[in-house]
């Protein structure tokens, strides 16, 4: 049993959707030539068409068409060759044109499915339902001013993909793992950058509770605008036990739009849920039906890269990883290429342990990411090169990682100038051996009575007077000859 959340009458099950707003990579907005860069001035980035001045026409951006196109079929979805744009009716005073321009019934991407890599290394599927094309709001800005208002315009226009599951999901587990794999698509595909903390991706989440074992779709409740995994998670196991204790108490629960409070890991109500009708919908007559060829699409098709899907296949099949690890580092196509690199002409599970365990914690340590990573793929490739042909041993690498946190140095460099190389020569050892075996009676005689487990004592012992620069292998092999013989 999953995800499940003990009530006063019954035992209860969370069902999920989501409505993912993803802005599409663009350098000009869906229906202007104005620019889209994130954080300039106010108001710099602002059309005609985009503060809707009368006799203003949109022309629709044929470069953020090919982004949804390309998008849906990394969503292995349907491509609907033809799709209307609508005017969606609603009043907010950033939205000068008193409507969005967004798709009704007949959106560009039709349902699609996306892979869901889930902690356990297990994978389940979660129906996309649709991908339709529109346009974002402006901003309003509250506290700028103790009395007054204001509107930036910038964002007005941008193109957004909203992209819409099927009410899949029955955790918030499950929900952060449908994020963190849509930004991953996304990404790869180069489609949206996925960044969430600048709104650039965001999501409604919708969530409604029913008795388990029931197959019916309650009321659900609609949470706006959340923009972290994390958040999406918290906002979720609120709203389901809010839910649960409204049904408990013989209440009901009210279809409304609710805002999340991430101070305080809530949500509150922001204003009752507008049913389609009340945006009063109809084809935009000022643009016409968007058609385009099946050519088109398969033109499309032909640039789509290796996806985290595929690529994870890969790692499992050519690289003997197992669907955790590999999951783990296609997550990030940053993440795989270093890997990649490192990984390249050496061990590739090696590689992978050495990824996941050593730069990760070097990353979550000095809060970056992988291109600011201080060790470079070049170099960690180098310092396992230098472990597989005996050059140092595992030891002694982990020393030198160490410097090339702080110095970024090549570690052939490194070994080089502290005189780390492994000690090879047996003679070197074999003198290292005989001296801890010298000063270990009373270890040699609890050996003899048939302890191995203190062999590890008289590896320690020569480790220690060669400055961990002896061969282990060899160590090991010395101190059996001598102890039985």
């Amino acid at each position: 049993m999953g995800y499940v959340i003990k009530g006063e009458t019954c035992d209860w099950e969370v069902v999920i959707g989501l409505e993912v707003h993803c802005q599409v990579i663009s350098n000009a907005k869906l229906f202007s030539g104005a620019a889209t860069d994130f954080g300039a001035e106010a108001n710099t980035q602002v059309s005609l068409v985009d503060a809707a001045m009368p006799g203003m026409l949109p022309v629709i951006n044929e470069e953020c068409v090919r982004q949804a196109i390309k998008t849906g079929l990394g969503l292995k979805a349907q491509v609907n060759t033809k799709s209307v744009f609508a005017r969606k009716n609603y009043f907010y005073a950033d939205l000068p044109q008193g409507y969005q321009i967004s798709q009704a019934d007949q959106p560009i991407i039709g349902a699609g499915t996306i892979i869901l890599d889930m902690p356990d290394g297990t994978s389940r599927s979660v129906g996309i339902e649709r991908l339709h094309l529109e346009q974002d709001a402006g901003k309003s800005l509250h506290d700028q001013d103790p009395k007054r208002s204001f509107i930036d315009l910038n964002r007005t226009g941008v193109a957004l993909m909203e992209i819409v599951s099927d009410p899949d999901m029955r955790s918030p587990e499950e929900v952060g793992a449908y994020l963190r794999k849509m930004r991953s698509i996304v990404r790869y595909l180069e489609t949206c950058d996925g960044n969430m903390d600048q709104g650039s991706m965001r999501c409604d989440v919708n969530v409604s509770v029913r008795p388990v074992g029931s197959d019916e779709l309650r009321t659900r409740a609609e949470t706006k605008n959340v923009n972290s995994v994390r958040f999406a998670m918290q906002a979720i196991e609120y709203e389901a036990k809010r839910q649960v204790e409204l049904y408990d108490n013989g209440e009901e629960v009210v279809q409304e739009t609710r805002l999340f409070d991430a101070s305080t890991g809530t949500t509150r109500s922001m204003r009752s849920k507008e049913h389609a009708h009340d945006y009063r919908y109809f084809p935009d007559p000022d643009l016409l039906p968007l058609v385009f060829s099946d050519a088109l699409v398969e033109e499309i098709r032909a640039t789509l890269p290796e996806l985290p899907d595929e690529r994870k296949d890969r790692y499992i099949n050519d690289f003997g990883l197992s669907p955790y690890d590999a999951g783990v580092l296609v997550a990030e196509k940053d993440t795989a290429a270093y890997f990649e690199a490192v990984a390249d002409g050496r061990d590739p599970k090696t590689a992978a342990n050495w990824v996941i365990n050593n730069i990760f914690a070097v990353l979550s340590d000095k809060g970056i990411g992988i291109t600011e990573c201080p060790v470079t793929a070049d170099n960690l490739g180098k310092l396992l090169g230098l472990m597989a042909d005996d050059t140092i041993s595992s030891k002694i690498a982990k020393e030198v990682f160490e410097i090339m946190i702080e110095t970024g140095d090549d570690p052939e460099k490194i070994v080089e100038e502290k005189g780390l190389k492994q000690i090879t020569d047996t003679g070197a050892i074999e003198a290292a051996v005989d001296e801890a075996i010298a000063n270990g009676a009373k270890q040699v005689e609890q050996y003899k009575g048939g302890n191995e487990k203190i062999l590890g004592w008289f590896v320690g012992q020569v480790m220690k007077a060669t400055q961990g620069k002896a061969n282990p292998g060899q160590v090991n092999k010395l101190l059996k000859e001598k102890l039985d013989g």
